[in-house]
Formats: C-alpha cells, sequence, structure tokens
C-alpha cells in the first residue's frame, strides 16, 4: 500500500516541483513529502477541519515539527499553485478498474458534467462573487468519468459562473457519452457534440419546445398521433408507457465574422414514466444515441449513474469537510480545495488496489469505502511516513509542544484565582 501511494507522488517529484515553484529551498525546515502526505490524509480525519490540526498531522509525521506561525508561513499563493499541479498529475495517473455494465461498453467512456456551489466567508466577496448580493461562494466544476471511476478535468470558479461555461467540445468527445443536468440544455452544444462523433443524454426542461418530426415506434390501435406537435403540450394526454420521437430543433451559431447565422438539427427525445410521480408524468430526455442502440427505458438506466457524480460531491462534503472554509484569504481556500481533491484521488488509487486484491464478486460501496478511508488515515499517513524514513519527534515531547499555553501574557483560569487568592493569604 504505501509503496503504492508512492508511486502516485514519489518523494524526489514532490521536493524538485517544490524547487521548480520556488516553495521552498532543500536547505529548508519544512519537508514536503510530510506537508503533501498530511494535507491529503489531514481531509480524512476527525469530525471538523482546522489548519491547526494539518499542523498537528505534519508534526506528527516530519523528522522536525513546526510551530503554529512556522506552519500558517508556508500557506503561500506558491503553496496552492504547487497543490494545484499535483492535482493535475494525479488526473493523468489514477485509475479505477471498470465495473460498469458490459452492456453500455459500446461507449468507449461515459462521462458526467456537474458543479457544485461551496460557501465562502463573505469578506471574501471580491474573489468569489455569488448569485446572490449577500452570498459569497465558489463553485467546483467536474468531469467525472462514470467508466474509470475518475475526474478527467476540473475547475474552479466563482459562484456566478456557469456549469455549461466550463464545458469544452472537441475531438475528444468522439465515441464518448456525456451525461448533462438540465443546466447544460443548449442546442448548439448538443450539435457540436454530435459533428465530433460524440453522444449525450440530458432531461428536457418543462419550457423546450421541440417539435415533432417523426415517431421511431408505432402503436397499435387508435394511437394519438405526434407528428408536428411541441413534446410538452402532447404528454398529459398520453398513457404508453413510453415516448420515443424524433424532434427537430432551432438555435444560432456561433457568430462568425461579425455574423451569426441560424441553423437547426433533429434529435431523439424519449420518455419514460416516473412511477414515484402521478402516472401521467413523463421523465423526458433529449439525446443523439439511435434507437437501434439503446430503448428509452435503457437509457433511462444509463443517466441514473450519474448519480455516482453526486456521491462523489457528497463525499467530498461530508467526508473531506470541502464545505467548511474557515478563511479570509484566496490562497487558503484553494489549497484546502486543492487538498481535498487530492484526498479524492488517492481514495481512488486505494480503492483501485482494494479491487485489484479483493475478490471478483466483492463490492466497495463508494460511501462505505470513503468512510472506512477517513476511520484509518492516521494509521495510513504514520505508515506511510515511515516507509518514506521520516523519524518525528518522540510522542511525549509532541504533547508537551502542543499542549503547553501559547500566550504567556494570557493568564489560564487557575492563574487568575491564585492572583485573586494571594492579597488575601498575604493578610
Amino acid at each position: 500500500m504505501e509503496r503504492r501511494l508512492n508511486s502516485l507522488f514519489p518523494s524526489l517529484m514532490l521536493e524538485d516541483h517544490a524547487e521548480e515553484v520556488g516553495l521552498v529551498e532543500r536547505n529548508r525546515k519544512l519537508q514536503m513529502p510530510p506537508l503533501v502526505w498530511s494535507l491529503v490524509f489531514g481531509f480524512a480525519t476527525g469530525e471538523s477541519r482546522s489548519l491547526a490540526d494539518f499542523r498537528r498531522s505534519y508534526n506528527s509525521t516530519a523528522d522536525d515539527t513546526l510551530c503554529p506561525s512556522g506552519f500558517y508561513q508556508q500557506l503561500t499563493p506558491e503553496l496552492a499553485e504547487y497543490l494545484s499541479d499535483l492535482v493535475e498529475a494525479a488526473l493523468d495517473e489514477v485509475t479505477v478498474p471498470d465495473t460498469t455494465s458490459r452492456e453500455i461498453d459500446r461507449f468507449r467512456d461515459i462521462i458526467s458534467a456537474d458543479g457544485t456551489v461551496l460557501r465562502l466567508h463573505e469578506l471574501l466577496a471580491d474573489d468569489f462573487e455569488g448569485r446572490k448580493e449577500e452570498q459569497t461562494g465558489a463553485r467546483l466544476h467536474l468531469l467525472h468519468n462514470i467508466t474509470e471511476q475518475t475526474i478527467d478535468d476540473y475547475s474552479v470558479t466563482d459562484e456566478k459562473t456557469h456549469d455549461s461555461t466550463q464545458f469544452d467540445t472537441g475531438p475528444w468527445l468522439e465515441d464518448r457519452l456525456v451525461l448533462f443536468g438540465r443546466a447544460y440544455l443548449s442546442y448548439r452544444r448538443f450539435a457540436l457534440i454530435d459533428e465530433n462523433g460524440g453522444y449525450f443524454v440530458t432531461p428536457l426542461k418543462d419550457n423546450a419546445k421541440p417539435v415533432i418530426t417523426e415517431e421511431l415506434r408505432e402503436w397499435r390501435g387508435d394511437a394519438i398521433p405526434l407528428e408536428g406537435e411541441q413534446i410538452h403540450d402532447v404528454t398529459e394526454d398520453l398513457y404508453r408507457q413510453y415516448i420515443d420521437v424524433e424532434v427537430e430543433v432551432e438555435f444560432e451559431r456561433r457568430a462568425y465574422a461579425g455574423e451569426q447565422s441560424e441553423d437547426s438539427k433533429r434529435f431523439r427525445v424519449v420518455g419514460v414514466r416516473d412511477e414515484g410521480a402521478d402516472d401521467r408524468d413523463y421523465e423526458l430526455y433529449i439525446t443523439n444515441v439511435p434507437r437501434e442502440e439503446f430503448l428509452p427505458d435503457e437509457l433511462a438506466t444509463i443517466y441514473s449513474c450519474r448519480w455516482e457524480t453526486e456521491l462523489l460531491f457528497r463525499e467530498l462534503k461530508t467526508q473531506y469537510e470541502l464545505d467548511e472554509f474557515d478563511t479570509i484569504k484566496k490562497h487558503v481556500v484553494e489549497i484546502l480545495l486543492y487538498a481535498a481533491i487530492l484526498s479524492l484521488l488517492v481514495s481512488q488509487e486505494l480503492l483501485a488496489l482494494l479491487t485489484e486484491h479483493a475478490s471478483a464478486e466483492i463490492v466497495f460501496p463508494p460511501e462505505r469505502w470513503a468512510a472506512t478511508l477517513r476511520s484509518h488515515a492516521q494509521l495510513l499517513l504514520y505508515r506511510l511516513g515511515d516507509y518514506l524514513g521520516y523519524s518525528p519527534p518522540p510522542l511525549l515531547d509532541r504533547l508537551v509542544k502542543e499542549a503547553q499555553k501559547i500566550h504567556q501574557e494570557r493568564q489560564t483560569l487557575q492563574e487568575e484565582l491564585v492572583t485573586a487568592m494571594q492579597p488575601t493569604a498575604e493578610a
């Protein structure tokens, strides 16, 4: 296990890159491998995390301890940049064995695009503008590869930046299926995905008005004809189990040479009755996946894989305390954010190791694994530090340093009592 973690972030690489970005010199007291691993596993311990807890994790791993001021001085914009580089490196390294159904091997990858909001201190409003005037927030955007159970890409913006602006189309989409939320609905984006050989599935918004051009399934009996109708105008009159139609949508192409042209394209809309709601309600999805490959209920099942991305955000917020930023410094927010993402990536790497080691029939639910990692994080940090050859000061010495009074000018309750009692005793 220690060897696997060290291969993900070799100590020499951590030290050399710290020098490259001007973060630390080799003769400085700070040791980069213990710092990185303390930030990684520090997010996975305790009921709530603080900078003091990270410092204690570092002091229990490194050869020499750092006092509070010495540790806080290391939390710089350069450290934030350094951790960002480590995240980018890990994105290319971490892979988890494919556990998706063989039925959807037809796609090269299934990707989920999504984002989540992180609440911040109001004094950070200039750097992280919220959607509402009285709020401050950052938005974490992820491209989650559901097939490989990894993060393909990410970005951090203020809350006002829409998720859809962080999704780039291009040749990388070929033969990949992207699952979007309603916020990403854009016919021009869908056209570009289709033209790049990719596929998409997205819930249809209630105010979307694509016109039905053809029914892709024939119904026996006195079925209601749908051609020429807008999809939302007819759903309340239907009793069929599924809807499967071709629709035409209109959109504007991106402006070229100062001119913007209109265009249209035909896609597929499928509807599956929502059994948990009114029996006339359909869950409608717009897609370019052909009917010959997947029926409506199969597409709905594939789209439900997007729930794994929601579990990913839940893991970041509940297990790694991503939604708790007790700081007014932008670069400290970034340090804590990148540390949380690194924790997640290391978690996925260890999960891959478990999957390789365990019997094929054993299943590891993501939330159960995250909780298990969190409860064993300090032990992992201790074993990794020992594997890397670090010898922290004796525990008793560290306890003395941690527990002693820092501010000598401030009296403890016992000292105040003794001071108050002295005149009485002298009298």
